[in-house]
């Protein structure tokens, strides 16, 4: 389901104006050093960040995806990775972009996978996580490419991440809610690691 993913995500930061500005706003606060674009897909986000001039290197659980991403992007860094056994070094990053792969976490793997987050980034490295707005788990079974899948979305409010991220050593500096779809509102929060 890779490649009709990635098909599928074709053009999408360049036909959303809003989400080009929060990653031009993320960019743009990281500052120098690495940045790990953790559940990166096919890398069109990695692409955009290296673009806007990020040192970004991303991760992903799926080799499929690992695979179209080098292939479409042969000189950025990918790896295949769990965001609950995170393979960053403690401390080496500046910044850490969840770009809606958290949707994919269970609630009780949260606190994990912020703690994993929280490692990975320097003193004062900021995090910038996108997800649904709502509540509530929804099974998706119809894949890309007409494919059958088996993978649960997971809808937070805003107020619930912040209670997670402050309680994983965050503060939160900026929250983003897009209600240009009020059926699925998505939303971006930033924190910095304290």
């Amino acid at each position: 389901m890779a490649a009709g993913y990635a098909d599928q995500l074709r053009g999408a930061i360049a036909g959303s104006p809003l989400l080009r500005m929060s990653l031009t706003v993320f960019a743009g606060m990281v500052g120098d050093g690495p940045v790990a674009d953790v559940g990166c897909g096919p890398g069109h986000v990695t692409e955009y960040l290296r673009e806007s001039g990020v040192d970004a290197f991303g991760i992903d659980l799926s080799p499929g995806m690992i695979a179209v991403a080098r292939r479409a992007y042969p000189g950025v860094r990918f790896a295949v990775g769990s965001m609950t056994a995170l393979p960053v070094r403690s401390g080496s990053v500046a910044g850490v972009l969840a770009w809606w792969s958290l949707i994919h976490v269970p609630d009780a793997e949260i606190p994990l996978v912020l703690g994993h987050f929280h490692r990975a980034l320097r003193q004062g490295g900021l995090l910038a996580a996108g997800f649904h707005v709502g509540a509530g788990t929804r099974r998706k079974t119809a894949g890309y490419g007409g494919l059958a899948m088996y993978v649960d979305v997971h809808r937070r409010t805003p107020a619930r991440m912040t209670g997670w991220l402050e309680a994983g050593g965050f503060e939160v500096v900026a929250e983003w809610v897009e209600r240009l779809d009020e059926a699925v509102p998505q939303a971006v929060l930033s924190a910095r690691r304290t």
